[in-house]
C-alpha cells in the first residue's frame, strides 16, 4: 500500500474534514506521543495511525501557526516544526487527530506535545544488532543528529571480518561526551580496543597475564586520560523454561584503571568473593561507583561457569563506590551505596547525573545483564538524602536497561524492549529539578513507520556533542595494524 502524506501551512483548516463526529477517547498513534514533554532542538515528532481507519488529517497548532497532514502518516517538516515550536504558548503545541472510515470521518480527543526550554545534545551514537545468537557480525556503531534525521556509520564490523574470521565490537564510550575522544573495542579478529583521542587513533592491547581478561566495560575520567574497566570472564547461555530467552554472566570480574598515555594498566580492585562489574565516575573525577556480586565459589569447583549458571538467581549486584585522588591515583576503601540484595534484587550500571546529585541505574531480580531481563527497571537515588525509588515514571511492563544522561543533566535515553518485547528501542525523557522524569517518547524519525521494519536492536546510547568524523576506513585500517605493544602492569603503591 502506498501511503501518501501532505502538510500544509495554513491560517484555517485547509486539508481538515468539514463534517465530523466527536470522540472523547484519545487517538491510538504510534510512536505514541500524546502528552510528551520534547526539547526545544529536537526533529519533528512523526507518527502514524495504530488504530482501524482508512484516512487521517492531523493539526498541528502553536499561536497561530497551523500545520496540517493529510494521509495516514502525520510528517511535519523540519521548518514547519520549527515554526510551531517558536510560536507554541507556554511550551504546548496542540495537536488533533482525525480518522476516517466508512467514509465517515472521527474527531479524537486533542492532546500536546510539550516543548521544554532545556536543550538537549545534539547527538547520540548506538550499535546496531540484531537480537539474535550467532548473526552477530552484521552490525555497526551508528551516529544520530536529534536536530535532524541524519544518521551515519562511525564503524562497521564488517569491514575487518571475513568469512572464517569473524569480529565483534562493542562499548562505545566517550570522554565528557567530546566525540573526538572515545573508545570502543573490537573482539576476535584484528581484536583490540581502539581509543581516539583529539585526531590520534591508537589501538591498545590490553592482554596481561596479571589481568582475567582485556578491559571490557569503560568508564573515561572526567578531566584525565584515565579510563576505568572492568575485566571480565563472561560466558552466554539458554533458558529453557524462563520467560528470559538467553542469559550473560560472568564468573569472574575485577576493575582496573588504564593510563593512556603510559600505556599501563594498575589494579582498582580484585576482592576474592566479590564479582565487580561497570565503573562510572563522579563528574568532579573523585569518586568511582561501580556494581559488585558477592559470590563465594567452593574450593572444589574447578568450573566456575557451570556453578554461576547453576546458582544463576543467587547472582545480586549492589552498588559502591571508592574515593580517588587525581594526583596520587589512590582509591579509598569501598562503600556501599545501595544494598539490592536486602530487597532480593541486583543493581547494574550507575549513571550519575552531571551535576552529581543523582544516580540512574537499573534493577533486576538477579545477574549482571539485565538488558535480557524483562523484569529489569529503572532506578534512581538521590545521593544528597540516600532515597531511592523506581521511575515508574519512565518504566514500562517490559525492559529497562542501557541507559545515559544528557551533559546539561535535563535528558536521560534509555534502551527499551516496551514496544513489542523483542527490540530495545531509544526512548528518551525529561528530567526537571526535583528528578521526576516526563512521560518517555521513542526517538523520532522521519518516517514513523521505521522502528517496525528495521529489525535491528539499538544497544548502549549515548550522547554527544557532535558528531565523530574520524572514518569507519580509518578505525579499520588502525584495528588491522599491531597497534601498541602490549600494556605494562603496574604494581599499586
Amino acid at each position: 500500500m502506498i501511503v501518501s502524506s501532505v502538510c500544509l501551512m495554513t491560517a484555517c483548516s485547509k486539508g481538515i474534514p468539514d463534517n465530523y463526529t466527536e470522540n472523547e477517547s484519545l487517538p491510538v498513534i504510534y510512536p505514541d506521543y500524546v502528552d510528551v514533554t520534547v526539547p526545544v532542538n529536537i526533529a519533528p515528532l512523526t507518527f502514524e495511525a495504530d488504530m482501524a481507519v482508512e484516512d487521517m488529517a492531523v493539526r498541528f497548532t502553536a499561536g497561530d501557526e497551523v500545520v496540517v497532514c493529510n494521509g495516514l502518516k502525520a510528517q511535519p517538516d523540519i521548518d514547519d516544526w520549527q515554526q510551531l515550536k517558536e510560536q507554541a504558548p507556554d511550551g504546548a503545541i496542540g495537536v488533533e487527530v482525525f480518522g476516517q472510515k466508512d467514509g465517515q470521518w472521527t474527531r479524537y480527543k486533542p492532546f500536546h506535545i510539550y516543548v521544554s526550554p532545556d536543550s538537549i545534545d545534539p547527538y547520540i551514537s548506538y550499535r546496531l544488532i540484531s537480537p539474535s545468537y550467532v548473526s552477530y557480525e552484521e552490525l555497526t556503531i551508528s551516529q544520530r543528529c536529534l536536530e535532524n534525521y541524519d544518521e551515519s556509520v562511525i564503524y562497521d564490523n564488517m569491514l575487518c571480518s571475513t568469512e572464517t574470521a569473524g569480529q565483534c565490537i562493542n562499548c562505545h564510550s566517550y570522554q565528557q561526551y567530546n566525540p573526538q575522544r572515545m573508545q570502543f573495542h573490537a573482539r576476535q579478529n584484528h581484536g583490540g580496543t581502539v581509543i581516539a583521542y583529539d585526531g590520534e587513533v591508537m589501538k591498545v592491547n590490553m592482554k596481561n597475564d596479571s589481568l582475567l581478561s582485556a578491559g571490557v566495560y569503560p568508564a573515561w575520567h572526567p578531566q584525565q586520560k584515565l579510563i576505568a574497566y572492568s575485566t571480565n570472564k563472561t560466558h552466554q547461555t539458554f533458558h529453557t523454561a524462563d520467560i528470559n530467552k538467553i542469559e550473560v554472566f560472568d564468573d569472574a570480574s575485577d576493575l582496573i584503571l588504564y593510563d593512556v598515555d603510559r600505556n599501563e594498566v594498575m589494579n582498582i580492585e580484585n576482592l576474592k568473593d566479590e564479582m565487580e562489574v561497570f565503573p562510572f565516575w563522579a563528574p568532579d573525577g573523585q569518586t568511582l561507583y561501580y556494581c559488585s556480586a558477592h559470590f563465594v565459589m567452593p574450593d572444589s569447583i574447578t568450573d566456575r561457569a557451570s556453578e554461576v549458571i547453576g546458582r544463576a538467581f543467587e547472582v545480586k549486584y549492589n552498588l559502591y563506590r571508592r574515593t580517588f585522588d587525581p594526583q596520587t591515583r589512590h582509591f579509598g576503601e569501598r562503600q556501599l551505596v545501595f544494598a539490592a540484595d536486602s530487597l532480593g534484587k541486583s543493581a547494574t550500571l550507575p549513571r550519575i547525573s552531571p551535576d552529581g546529585r543523582r544516580l540512574l541505574f537499573t534493577l533486576g531480580e538477579y545477574g549482571v545483564f539485565h538488558i535480557w531481563h524483562h523484569d529489569s527497571d529503572l532506578w534512581m537515588i538521590d545521593l544528597l538524602t540516600g532515597e531511592a525509588r523506581a521511575m515508574s515514571e519512565l518504566n514500562s511492563p517490559d525492559t529497562e536497561s542501557y541507559h545515559s544522561w544528557s551533559s546539561n543533566g535535563r535528558w536521560v535515553i534509555f534502551s527499551s524492549r516496551r514496544d513489542d518485547g523483542n527490540f530495545t528501542r531509544p526512548f528518551i525523557a525529561h528530567i526537571d529539578s526535583e528528578g521526576r522524569g516526563s512521560k518517555p517518547f521513542e526517538l523520532p524519525s522521519s518516517d514513523p513507520d521505521q522502528h517496525r521494519r528495521m529489525m535491528k536492536c539499538y544497544n548502549i546510547p549515548e550522547f554527544m556533542k557532535g558528531p565523530v568524523t574520524i572514518s569507519p576506513q580509518q578505525f579499520a585500517d588502525v584495528l588491522k595494524s599491531d597497534g601498541r605493544p602490549p600494556v605494562k602492569w603496574k604494581t599499586n603503591n
